[in-house]
């Protein structure tokens, strides 16, 4: 008898966390829509004290997708890809330290997010940089590196699920220009929140000292993926088919992963 009510008691939480993570789905991407928006306006009326009052908002941007996470009742087993990934993701940072551009958080988002979809992507690249800056230092930079990768994440797997990753040489591509799109948004929260006055001069400098490390950025994540991309998202399958993770099912971000993992195409997009 306690057996069934207990069942009965979580059908009937449920239904109410059913709700709400619809309405989160609903309300996330319209959050990471609001974040450059949010800059315009703040760059155009001049808004004083930008770096700080930026980071409280970007945060506040962020809060939808650990609400998400934390009403879906996710069994310990669930939490494992965001701990563990996450926990690569900050191990590599420190181990590449002396070599400042190239790291392999990207490249490990990445295939997070292929394997194991946008919302685990999105928490693994913001938690990866929260819990990495303790150790590099935490500033008002910090929730803008989290709402990047995160931004990454969420983007890899929303184009996943959309049938537009396959390939090794689209992933490969694909991850050299999100290292650009990386350093494109830290180098313009730079400009409006550090650099005054906002001038032509200041703006050539400002992206012109972020080049060399978006490059370096960009060919590191290349050269990570190169290697992870043909074998961790196999592996990935074989463990969600084993633990039951995301169901196991044979959906589109499985697809891509498939395509990447396979040394078949590595001369080439995957045949569709």
């Amino acid at each position: 008898m306690s057996a069934e009510i207990q069942a009965a008691r979580l059908a009937a939480e449920a239904v109410p966390a059913s709700r709400k993570r619809r309405a989160l789905k609903v309300v996330e991407p319209l959050c990471l829509i609001a974040v450059p928006l949010m800059m315009g306006v703040m760059a155009l009326t001049k808004m004083p004290n930008f770096a700080v009052v930026s980071a409280v908002l970007v945060t506040l941007s962020m809060v939808p997708f650990f609400m998400d996470f934390e009403v879906s009742h996710l069994r310990a087993r669930d939490l494992m890809p965001v701990v563990v990934m996450s926990a690569l993701c900050v191990a590599g940072r420190l181990v590449f330290a002396p070599l400042p551009a190239i790291k392999p958080v990207t490249a490990i988002v990445i295939v997070t997010a292929l394997s194991f979809g946008r919302q685990t992507g999105f928490l693994t690249g913001a938690l990866a940089m929260l819990v990495s800056n303790i150790f590099f230092g935490q500033g008002p930079w910090t929730p803008w590196q989290m709402y990047s990768y995160g931004l990454i994440g969420y983007l890899t797997g929303t184009f996943a699920d959309k049938g537009w990753v396959s390939g090794n040489r689209f992933i490969y591509v694909y991850g050299f220009v999100a290292s650009y799109f990386y350093g494109a948004i830290m180098d313009t929260w730079t400009l409006l929140g550090l650099v005054q006055p906002w001038t032509l001069a200041t703006v050539l400098i400002t992206y012109g000292n972020g080049a060399l490390y978006n490059l370096g950025h960009a060919v590191g994540t290349v050269a990570f993926l190169i290697p992870i991309a043909r074998t961790w998202p196999r592996k990935f399958e074989r463990v969600k088919l084993k633990y039951g993770l995301g169901g196991g099912s044979r959906g589109p971000v499985a697809s891509a992963a498939e395509d990447a993992a396979s040394p078949s195409d590595a001369d080439g997009p995957a045949a569709t």
